[in-house]
């Protein structure tokens, strides 16, 4: 209960609805015969993860009891729709739930998230797996009370998908993964309408939250111990085009950099992340302000997907070979010591041999610290799933396979750069594996394993890299 926060002045309409959940709740438990559990399962982005801190805040505000187990009285999952595993995914676990409903006929299934966003998806989810309870979409997170209170009621097959984007995810109580760093929307929803994605469908067209309201929230943040916070968006770069009615600011008053300036004024604060960046948006003012900053990481999220410019223009992504690698050596030559990571993608229709050899030719002359690497997968109503020059999946496999090589060992000796060097590290968590160990983040957002005691998670502290190994490092603190 400790880490549950208000994002904003909550309003009089959400507090009541909670106050009614809460009541459902008690009933809910006197059925049950003991406190109702809940379960959320987060598939896909840090947006669904920050949508998922809202859905997890709210129940536990109501009076629910987060489980580790699905086999829970109320089981959500936040579901993703990027690529075709994600969504195969959710149909796998879903037989898995109803084998736990049967058990227990009071359970309830919901499932929200991107995947929920796609007409048909969601109208199959209706149609072929009549056990689930609930369906709503990125746009409704903001009712979630009101439908859970919908269900609880006894009402069946409860379906809310809203359309448009209004940036109104917001109010609901938060129960967050760490007391020490955190997650904020700065924006929602895309206007890229690169040709493979499905995220503007799903996520809608692009608004940008009210300054005041992102300040105030951080403010209240680092008061509660927060010292490291990551904002987020499908484009961070674009901040500031267009912002809701009723905001402080109007469209063009205020951009990325404004936005930055004002949270380094925060007292505090220290660390600040952001992504994602879009290539083609990404400003010499934003270069030269992660320069200028003692707070903001030096670590930029740049995805390349393609470094053929012929591929590059199929995609819609407005930007070359030429002046992506431009752009990488500016942000390098200016900030020397940048962490530059990456999303690439193999076999995007009509993929010529020659085109992959420009992804190896960008990523041997940048030199990503690391990368995402990611087969292309054909998502319906896209324009690229309508080619019919789709690529063999034997050719496919080659040539990712050459790529995860290229870029793995590039990453282990840019990793190697830092080696015996004494850097500060966020101290973040107890190592999953060993119990003996810590684990945190350098600046860069590189990984550091290194021995010491609990009381030390979430604190800043300085380390020396002992070896480097692939992606991360072991350390001592000095």
């Amino acid at each position: 209960m400790k880490n549950i926060i208000q994002l904003t002045e909550k309003n009089i309409e959400i507090d009541s609805e909670i106050e009614t959940l809460r009541d459902d709740a008690l009933a809910f438990g006197s059925v049950l015969g003991h406190t109702p559990t809940f379960h959320v399962t987060t598939f896909g982005c840090q947006m669904n993860a920050r949508d998922s801190e809202k859905l997890r805040g709210t129940l536990i505000s109501a009076g629910f009891m987060e489980s580790d187990d699905e086999d829970a009285d109320v089981v959500i999952y936040n579901t993703c729709t990027v690529r075709e595993n994600a969504n195969l995914k959710v149909y796998g676990r879903l037989g898995v739930l109803n084998g736990y409903k049967k058990k227990n006929p009071n359970m309830k299934i919901c499932l929200c998230g991107c995947m929920m966003q796609e007409s048909d998806e969601a109208e199959k989810i209706r149609k072929s797996y009549p056990f689930v309870d609930l369906i709503f979409g990125t746009h409704n997170v903001n009712n979630f009370p009101v439908l859970m209170h919908r269900i609880l009621s006894g009402e069946k097959h409860v379906k809310e998908i809203l359309e448009e984007n209004k940036a109104s995810n917001e109010g609901l109580p938060v129960e967050r993964k760490y007391s020490f760093k955190e997650g904020i929307n700065i924006m929602y929803g895309c206007d890229n309408f690169c040709s493979y994605c499905i995220v503007p469908y799903v996520r809608g067209r692009e608004i940008s939250r009210d300054p005041k309201d992102i300040l105030r929230e951080i403010e209240t943040l680092v008061n509660d111990g927060v010292i490291e916070i990551m904002l987020l968006g499908q484009n961070v770069n674009s901040y500031g085009k267009k912002f809701p009615e009723g905001s402080s600011v109007s469209g063009g008053e205020m951009n990325f950099v404004d936005l930055l300036r004002e949270i380094e004024k925060i007292d505090g604060l220290k660390r600040i992340r952001f992504m994602t960046s879009h290539p083609k948006d990404l400003s010499d003012e934003l270069i030269d302000e992660i320069a200028a900053s003692n707070k903001i990481c030096h670590h930029i999220h740049l995805p390349l997907q393609s470094g053929s410019t012929k591929v590059l223009k199929e995609m819609n992504r407005h930007y070359t070979k030429e002046s992506y690698l431009a752009l990488a050596s500016k942000i390098r030559e200016r900030i020397p010591d940048i962490s530059l990571t990456t999303d690439i993608m193999v076999g995007f229709p009509g993929e010529t041999e020659d085109d992959f050899l420009d992804t190896m030719d960008v990523v041997e002359k940048v030199r990503f610290d690391s990368a995402f690497t990611f087969i292309y997968s054909m998502r319906t109503g896209t324009p690229a799933a309508k080619r019919d020059d789709q690529i063999p999946e034997e050719v496919v496999k080659d040539r990712f396979s050459r790529l995860l090589k290229k870029v793995q060992d590039i990453g282990t000796e840019q990793t190697k750069k830092l080696e015996c060097k004494v850097m500060p590290v966020l101290v973040e968590e107890k190592n999953e594996r060993e119990e003996n160990l810590l684990t945190g983040r350098l600046s860069n957002n590189a990984v550091v394993h290194l021995h010491g005691s609990e009381d030390l998670i979430g604190k800043i502290v300085p380390v020396h890299l002992d070896k480097a190994m692939n992606f991360y490092y072991f350390g001592e603190i000095v």
